[in-house]
C-alpha cells in the first residue's frame, strides 16, 4: 500500500479545508488584536508616551502573529491551487493594497522611535493606523465578494477569465462585511489594550472597544438577516460529486439561489455553534469592557472572533470560491484540492512543524507578559518602541 492511501482522498480534502480555516482563524485572533490596536492608536493615545504605552503592548510579539499569514498563503498555495490562482489574479490590485499597507506596519515599528521629532513620529504613527485600519477593511471586503460570488469564468482548458473591476470590490454588501471586520478587530484591540496597557490608554481602549463590540453586534445581525431572506444569493451544487475526484471545477453542476448559504444549518444543526459564539461573545467581550474583568474580556473576545469567521466558512462549504457569472465553474472542497499524495505530504509536514509553531508562540507570549505603562516605558526608554 502506498503511505498517502492510509486516509481516504475525501478526508484529506475536508482536513485541509478544516486546517485553512484554523490557520485563517489564528491570524484572525493573533494579529488581529494588533490591527486593532493600530487602528485605535489615534484614538486612545494623545501624547507620545501614551502611543509608545499602546504601540508597546504589541511590539513585543506582532512579528511572531504574521506568521499565521504567511502559513495561510502558503496553505492556500499548496492545497488549493486554483484559489490561489483565481483569487491572487482577481483581487490582484486589492491584495497590492493590503501588501503595501502591512509593508507600512513593520517599518512604522521600526523607524518612530528613531528620532524624537514629534511630527517624524506623528507621520509614522498614521503610517502605523494605515497600515491596520487597511488589510482589517479588505479583508473583509473580500469575505464578503466570496459571499457574493466572483464574477470569473473558467474555459475547457481551465482557463481563467476575470471580468471584474477594483471598484467593483466595494458593493453595499461587500462594505458592511469590511465594517465588519474593522469593527470586530477593533473590539479585540481594545479588549487587548484593557488588558495589557495601564492608565488612560487602557480606559480609552475599553471605551473605543465598547462601542466596535455595538457594532459588531449590528452588522453581524445585519449581515445574517441579508442572507438568510436571500438579498444575498447563495450557491448550490445540483450534479452528484464524487468527494475523490481530481480537481476538475466543471465536472459539475451548480446553480444560484436565495438564501442557499443557509441550507447547511438545516442539515447539521450543530452549526449553529458558529453564529451563536459569534453573537455571545461579542456580548461577552462588551460585558467585560464594561465591567473590567481583563482575561475574561479578551477570552470572549477570542470567541467572538472565531464565531464570525466559522459562520461564514460553515454557511459556504463545500463552495471555497464561488463563480457569479459562471456557477459551475464555482471552486469547491471536491474538485479545487491537490493531489492525494501532496495533501497526504503536506499533512505530515503539518503534524510535526505546526505543534512547534505553537510551543514557541506560547513561551513568546509567556516570557513577554505583563503590563505597559508609563514607568515601563520610561524604564525600558531605549529599547522599547
Amino acid at each position: 500500500m502506498i503511505l498517502y492511501e492510509l486516509i481516504d482522498y475525501s478526508v484529506l480534502k475536508v482536513l485541509w479545508w478544516a486546517l485553512l480555516g484554523i490557520i485563517l482563524i489564528a491570524f484572525a485572533v493573533t494579529d488581529g488584536f494588533d490591527m486593532g490596536v493600530g487602528t485605535l492608536l489615534p484614538f486612545v493615545a494623545e501624547s507620545d508616551v501614551e502611543r509608545r504605552i499602546a504601540i508597546n503592548t504589541i511590539g513585543a510579539t506582532w512579528e511572531g502573529n504574521q506568521v499565521w499569514f504567511i502559513l495561510g498563503g502558503g496553505a492556500i498555495f499548496a492545497a488549493w491551487p486554483p484559489l490561489y490562482a483565481i483569487s491572487f489574479s482577481g483581487f490582484y490590485l486589492a491584495m497590492f493594497i493590503v501588501l503595501a499597507a502591512m509593508i507600512l506596519r513593520p517599518v512604522a515599528f521600526k523607524y518612530r522611535s528613531k528620532r524624537p521629532d514629534p511630527a517624524w513620529r506623528t507621520a509614522w504613527d498614521w503610517a502605523l493606523f494605515t497600515g491596520s485600519f487597511v488589510p482589517a477593511l479588505v479583508f473583509g471586503v473580500a469575505v464578503g465578494n466570496v459571499l457574493l460570488g466572483v464574477p470569473y469564468s473558467l474555459d475547457q482548458d481551465l482557463r481563467m477569465t476575470y471580468e471584474g473591476s477594483f471598484f467593483g470590490l466595494f458593493s453595499p454588501f461587500s462594505l458592511l462585511c469590511g465594517l465588519l471586520s474593522v469593527s470586530m478587530l477593533v473590539m479585540h484591540g481594545g479588549a487587548w489594550l484593557g488588558m495589557r496597557a495601564g492608565g488612560v490608554v487602557a480606559v480609552r481602549g475599553r471605551r473605543c472597544g465598547s462601542v466596535a463590540a455595538i457594532v459588531s453586534l449590528v452588522l453581524f445581525a445585519l449581515g445574517g438577516w441579508l442572507v438568510a431572506t436571500g438579498y444575498v444569493e447563495g450557491f448550490r451544487i445540483t450534479s452528484e460529486v464524487d468527494p475523490n475526484m481530481q480537481a476538475n471545477p466543471l465536472a459539475k453542476q451548480a446553480i444560484v439561489e436565495g438564501s442557499a448559504w443557509m441550507a447547511n444549518y438545516a442539515r447539521h444543526p450543530w452549526m449553529m455553534i458558529a453564529p451563536a459564539l459569534g453573537f455571545l461573545g461579542t456580548l461577552g467581550a462588551l460585558a467585560g469592557l464594561q465591567t473590567r474583568f481583563e482575561g475574561l474580556t479578551f477570552l470572549c473576545s477570542k470567541a467572538a472572533v472565531i464565531g464570525i469567521i466559522s459562520t461564514v466558512g460553515l454557511s459556504m462549504f463545500p463552495f471555497i470560491l464561488p463563480s457569479s457569472i459562471q456557477p459551475e465553474a464555482s471552486l469547491t472542497v471536491w474538485d479545487a484540492s491537490s493531489s492525494h499524495a501532496t495533501l497526504f505530504n503536506m499533512l505530515v509536514a503539518t503534524a510535526i512543524f505546526l505543534p512547534l509553531i505553537l510551543i514557541y508562540t506560547a513561551w513568546v507570549y509567556k516570557v513577554l507578559w505583563g503590563k505597559v505603562d508609563e514607568e515601563t516605558i520610561e524604564r525600558d526608554h531605549d529599547t522599547a518602541y
